[in-house]
């Protein structure tokens, strides 16, 4: 006899919580260990959430700026988005160059900002700014929660966004009356966004048309950038193995450092504005480009209508909008870094290609040439310390490690991406696209919290480190063995370059006047201070940096004048390139169009 059927159970009422509550709940439910930020009134409620649970450490910055930065730090070193909560208002208006940051150096970083009650919003309210309005061209995405129904959702999909696709930041701007208001949780697995579905594998057709030209090429060369860091360290392996198999020259961009093994005799080195003579060369002398996660960056093409201009270009980016935007590409290829690779690999075995091994031999005894010019080469004397000294006794004493380095903006910066050699990926963090003085400070503080024992290192110079000197009170805070690594040349170094080389000598504000003395500096912190002046000193003062248990700030007295080279000046080609006098080129000069010789 068949039984009657069961009345449906009730379904059970969701549980309510505020607005505060949800998001910590979101935030645990997608993975979110750290936060880094700053309390105001506009976001008390959710500190107030913070205070009552222990899943989730917050790290108290001393400005949002640095809590931006901060969190790059930690997403580009360890893969996992950066989270920041910051107040209303000048909270939300202070991120903002953290956040362009990060958009231009696709860093994933989820952004909570505060905001006056939904009610007040337009009415010019105590600490109100339109941080939707304000955010929108510098994030990926923005969201402004109208309602706490709402909240775990929204958190949901904005981590989705900030980590999909080509990464970026993203914004959720939480009026003070949502994070108060009762709400129900929408579990992670509930969610998926309606639109945003970027593509991940590759075109086959385009694949095997790509794989077939780089056998036939006689010149080929891969030029890589920051998407081999993003797409995870398969991608970086990958590549590895695909450089290995065609036997290929390689190049990466100052955002790719550390995609592919800085030591190994395949890689060619930095690309660019400061990149070395035979990347560059490679680059405009080159019949076959692959170029995979880059964006042909203006501080790499020099000169568009010069750039590589007999070589088919061939592109690989998750982001379609990056293609043919400054550079035209005779195949362009949407999807995701490591898995294009893996097609093309595979695309590679299946069709029995070789490289054109008598073409090749050739093409390296012509990079073999240019190598030999030793671009890189300085002199240095027994009384005053190098910068490129500087870095390279760092490398030495400190590349037996496993080393996290940041940097500052300038030609420290430069002279790092040139004498640090990066073997793995997610161990260089710096400021690429925006180029953001005071970057490497917080940005250390995050990498030291993502990867606790390890050793990280600032390369600053004293003009950048000054812009966020203050986080040196959450190094000493939170125990953060950081070490700030200062090149002290008194001066804005590269704007004092620029101002040589372009502007007759004319120095205008590029001197730093009345600094600090920063081993005074670094105890007001209650950091160690250290200062070097003679070479014979510098590896012992790196040293007792290295084995300090805590923050140490160094300053390295280096050479006022030292400039950084090679440079390819504003408006010549990437292979017009200046060196140093006594490494000047036996080529007779060009000039470019504002008159500047080149070599």
């Amino acid at each position: 006899m068949q039984s009657a059927k069961q009345p449906a159970p009730a379904q059970m009422p969701k549980q309510q919580m505020s607005g505060a509550e949800l998001m910590i709940k979101a935030l645990v439910d997608q993975g979110v260990e750290v936060i880094f930020g700053y309390p105001g009134g506009a976001v008390l409620p959710i500190y107030d959430a913070l205070f009552k649970q222990n899943a989730i450490r917050h790290i108290l910055v001393r400005h949002e700026q640095g809590a931006v930065h901060a969190a790059e730090g930690y997403a580009r070193s360890t893969g996992k988005p950066g989270v920041v909560l910051v107040t209303s208002g000048p909270g939300a208006t202070n991120a903002v160059t953290g956040l362009t940051d990060a958009l231009l150096d696709s860093i994933p970083v989820v952004c909570l900002t505060g905001q006056v009650a939904t009610h007040l919003i337009g009415s010019d309210a105590f600490q109100e700014c339109d941080t939707t309005g304000i955010t929108r061209p510098c994030t990926k995405h923005n969201y402004l929660v109208k309602s706490a129904d709402d909240l775990a959702r929204v958190v949901h999909e904005a981590f989705y966004v900030a980590t999909s696709g080509r990464p970026g930041p993203v914004v959720i701007d939480l009026p003070k009356d949502v994070q108060v208001a009762q709400g129900a949780y929408t579990p992670k697995d509930n969610v998926r966004h309606k639109t945003y579905r970027p593509q991940v594998d590759g075109d086959v057709a385009k694949i095997k048309e790509t794989v077939a030209l780089l056998a036939a090429a006689e010149r080929p060369i891969f030029y890589t950038g920051g998407g081999i860091i993003n797409a995870g360290p398969k991608a970086a392996a990958l590549l590895q193995d695909f450089v290995k198999l065609t036997g290929f020259p390689i190049t990466n961009t100052l955002m790719g450092l550390g995609g592919y093994p800085g030591t190994d005799r395949q890689f060619l080195g930095m690309l660019g504005m400061h990149g070395t003579w035979e990347a560059n060369h490679a680059m405009h002398d080159c019949d076959v480009m692959l170029a995979i996660g880059a964006r042909f960056d203006d501080r790499i093409t020099g000169r568009l209508n010069a750039f590589s201009p007999g070589s088919t270009k061939i592109h690989i980016d998750i982001d379609p909008s990056s293609h043919n935007k400054t550079v035209h590409c005779d195949i362009a290829i949407v999807g995701d870094a490591a898995r294009v690779l893996e097609q093309m690999i595979a695309a590679w075995k299946e069709g029995g290609y070789k490289p054109n091994r008598k073409a090749l031999d050739a093409w390296w005894a012509q990079i073999d040439q240019w190598r030999a010019r030793d671009c890189l080469k300085f002199t240095q004397g027994d009384k005053i310390i190098k910068p490129q000294y500087a870095i390279q006794r760092l490398y030495e004493l400190t590349k037996d490690r496993d080393t996290f380095i940041t940097t500052e903006v300038g030609q420290h910066q430069m002279w790092a991406a040139q004498f640090y050699k990066f073997n793995q990926p997610n161990h260089w963090m710096t400021s690429g696209g925006l180029g953001t003085m005071g970057y490497g400070l917080p940005a250390a503080i995050g990498v030291q919290l993502g990867h606790p024992g390890k050793l990280v290192v600032d390369i600053a110079g004293e003009a950048s480190i000054l812009m966020n000197i203050q986080e040196l009170g959450t190094a000493a805070q939170f125990r953060l063995p950081v070490k700030v690594f200062i090149l002290n040349n008194e001066y804005m170094g590269m704007v004092r370059q620029w101002q040589e080389i372009l502007h007759g000598g004319r120095y205008s504000q590029s001197y730093s006047e009345s600094l600090p003395d920063f081993v005074k500096l670094a105890e007001a912190f209650h950091c160690k201070g250290l200062r070097v002046t003679d070479p014979a000193d510098l590896d012992a003062t790196i040293r007792e940096m290295v084995a300090y248990d805590g923050p140490v700030v160094v300053d390295v007295a280096v050479d006022k004048a030292e400039n950084c080279f090679p440079m390819v000046p504003s408006g010549a080609a990437h292979n017009e390139m200046i060196l140093p006098d006594h490494r000047a080129s036996d080529r007779e000069p060009t000039v470019s169009e504002d008159g500047m010789a080149l070599v």
